[in-house]
């Protein structure tokens, strides 16, 4: 006769899944003095794709951090900050965006315009930059802390049951040791795409406003040279820009998709090739051989074969049949989805840390101080991915002509940035905190018309599309964004910042005095 399970306790929250996102949460709520568990299915140090934060990621975290006592989040936050404080998690300096547009089959191309090149600063220097994330470092630091300041961390176990009753949430599983059970006022699922409550509660799939069919493969390698020196000595002209073009999210746009590239301070990269369509339809067979169906994809491309062709393999080659997903539901009664369990689109922009950060910061201000509802918090996240998906297929549209890709681009990047500058200097409205404010312009009717309408006037062409981008962005672009005398190179322009002090409500008087509150200074 089999034992009967071991009841590990009763506790106000359960958190499946120790990633980032739910490490975080569990130790916020923790810290708030209530009971709290986390549960693992695999052990860390793990591998797990390296992120990207962006400057709403390092906001959001800067405010857990002080509400939460959590100060290492407001390490994380800024690349000079973690490089002096936690030096033992490995990191890549990001200092803005940088896209490049490609032919198949001919070197990459760019002149004195930069017609084919796109850089845009996201900090102004290294000190209080964003930073690339090695997970596995980032990830270990975080669940140690969760257990430090007295989660019930566990890991290598199974959840294999979830009964929702008036009284709680009743959770089951197997681990080393054989059965257990535990119960929890609310549940919170961060384990990602088709994770525990997905299939314990059957929740069905939802339908986005914009279907996208992509595959993703990707590696980490060492970096025997940059893109520069490679463009350089296949005969393109590459001027110095607003910072050196790999020391940022690196995006390569391919016929097949595009390429992002993530380099750390220990001479590896996080590289990934998002296919689009069926990985046949481009003559690639990854699910059969990555490794040749990487090397197939370099081969077309003969300045990123100059960059990466000799660089040798530290994790992978890997093949993910598809990379989007999305559920019908992100919330219901005693249960909740963090952002990556709820919905995802693609890598493109970075968005994936500045979502899951202020989702943790939505549910700790719920389930402590009694903030919002679990209504509110799903019809949130559903309409934020609603804005990535649009956004992210109207990028993958508009990529064949790099005049309207940098059109899309100037789309994120003004309602971002106008966010970011509105979040360090503002009180948030209603006198709520800006963790309500929905990401990307989710629930602001203007934005969310603009992105549902793009896609019909990229349709016009690019030089009518970008046009009309520059009209609707102009009430927001306070960053100096669709300048032609840039040449596609756009650095922090805090002269433009200050000119655009009305459209925030302030006088340029007031913007000066308030500058040395951006970025966290």
């Amino acid at each position: 006769m089999s034992a009967p399970p071991r009841h590990l306790g009763d506790f106000d929250l359960a958190v499946v899944g120790s990633g980032c996102a739910g490490s975080v949460l569990a130790r916020a709520v923790k810290n708030a003095g209530r009971r709290v568990l986390l549960v693992e299915r695999g052990r860390h140090p793990r591998f797990a794709i390296g992120e990207s934060s962006t400057p709403l990621a390092a906001l959001a975290l800067e405010r857990l951090a002080e509400r939460w006592e959590m100060p290492d989040l407001r390490d994380l936050a800024a690349y000079g900050r973690w490089r002096a404080r936690l030096p033992h998690l490995r990191r890549g300096l990001k200092r803005g965006f940088t896209f490049y547009r490609h032919e198949r089959g001919l070197p990459f191309r760019n002149d004195i315009g930069n017609e084919h090149r796109l850089l845009v600063a996201a900090s102004p220097d290294d000190e209080v930059a964003d930073a690339h994330w090695l997970r596995a470092d980032v990830d270990h630091h975080l669940v140690t802390a969760a257990e430090a300041a007295g989660v019930c961390y566990r890991d290598r176990l199974a959840l294999d049951g979830c009964e929702i009753g008036d009284d709680g949430v009743r959770l089951a599983g197997a681990g080393e040791d054989g059965r257990v059970t535990a119960r929890a006022a609310f549940v919170v699922d961060a384990s990602g795409p088709g994770g525990f409550l997905a299939q314990a509660l059957g929740i069905a799939a939802g339908e986005p406003p914009v279907p996208l069919d992509t595959g993703l493969l990707f590696a980490h390698v060492t970096m025997p040279r940059t893109f520069v020196e490679a463009a350089v000595a296949g005969g393109a002209r590459m001027d110095a820009g607003p910072y050196p073009d790999d020391r940022a999210a690196v995006h390569h746009l391919l016929a097949e998709g595009w390429t992002y590239v993530l380099p750390f301070d220990h001479g590896v990269a996080s590289i990934g090739f998002l296919i689009e369509g069926p990985p046949a339809a481009a003559d690639l067979d990854p699910a059969r051989d990555p490794t040749a169906a990487w090397r197939q994809l370099l081969a077309h491309y003969p300045t990123l074969q100059a960059q990466l062709g000799d660089a040798d393999f530290v994790i992978g080659p890997r093949w993910v049949p598809r990379v989007p997903h999305r559920l019908a539901r992100a919330a219901g009664e005693r249960w909740a989805l963090l952002p990556h369990a709820f919905a995802f689109t693609d890598p493109l922009f970075s968005t994936g840390l500045a979502q899951s950060f202020l989702a943790i910061e939505r549910l700790a201000a719920h389930l402590v101080d009694g903030d919002g509802t679990f209504e509110e918090y799903g019809g949130l996240l559903a309409r934020e991915a609603d804005q990535v998906q649009r956004l992210v297929a109207l990028a993958y549209a508009a990529r064949g002509d790099m005049r309207a890709f940098i059109a899309v681009t100037f789309l994120y990047f003004t309602t971002v940035s106008f966010e970011e500058v509105r979040q360090r200097l503002l009180p948030p409205p209603a006198g709520r905190s800006w963790c309500w404010q929905g990401f990307l312009g989710a629930g602001d009717p203007a934005l969310e018309a603009t992105f549902a309408d793009a896609a019909a006037h990229l349709a016009d062409g690019p030089e009518p599309f970008a046009a009309w981008i520059e009209q609707q962005i102009e009430p927001r672009n306070v960053v100096g964004l669709a300048d032609p005398a840039r040449r596609n190179l756009y650095p922090v322009d805090l002269d433009a910042l200050v000119a655009a002090a009305p459209r925030l409500g302030l006088t340029r008087e007031e913007m000066e005095a308030a500058l040395p509150r951006l970025r966290g200074r």
